[in-house]
């Protein structure tokens, strides 16, 4: 999004919607703003995702099964060693290639940038002040991240009948964690 104000930049963000049977849905999230300073990074690294993982692990408890897409950071040499280092807590899925309606953080994504889509930034801190805003507003809302689960079509409970013409219950049973312990996060 360009801005009136001198220089550009960008405004990345990442998160985790968050879903625990009997508890409230969460979103934990991360902010980078890229302002073009020389080695200043343009966006997140694996160690950032790995990082907003750990950083989850507290408030959530119990054991994690994160389900993210393929971007190539979440594919990397180094948070596949820190995955595996890290099995006795966190079990990972990926989904299919290119599915962005089956992860509830892009309904998230959506809401955000349908905020700032007719905001007219003196510069790139306004930008990033409306974006930290809107995620601090989803995130105090709930039921919005469980909306952002339902547009995907998967449900959280397992107690429903399983039914070939309807998405699988969703999410994936972990055999180290019993179905309360378990937190399921999407990124």
């Amino acid at each position: 999004m360009k801005v009136r104000g001198r220089g550009s930049g960008r405004v990345s963000m990442a998160g985790m919607a968050c879903y625990k049977p009997g508890e409230r849905s969460r979103l934990i999230y991360a902010i980078r703003e890229y302002r073009g300073r020389k080695d200043e990074p343009k966006g997140f690294g694996w160690r950032d995702f790995r990082n907003l993982v750990i950083r989850a692990r507290l408030p959530l408890g119990g054991p994690i099964v994160l389900v993210w897409d393929n971007v190539r950071l979440h594919l990397t040499a180094g948070m596949r060693e820190f995955i595996d280092a890290n099995a006795e807590w966190l079990t990972v899925f990926q989904l299919p290639t290119y599915a962005p309606e089956l992860n509830p953080t892009e309904g998230i994504w959506s809401l955000v940038k349908r905020d700032i889509g007719n905001l007219a930034a003196a510069d790139l801190g306004q930008i990033t002040r409306t974006v930290k805003r809107r995620l601090k507003q989803i995130q105090y809302r709930p039921q919005v991240v469980d909306g952002c689960l339902a547009g995907t079509g998967m449900a959280l409970g397992m107690d429903e009948p399983e039914s070939l013409c309807e998405p699988k219950p969703w999410p994936p049973v972990d055999p180290r964690a019993t179905g309360s312990d378990q937190v399921a996060a999407l990124v």
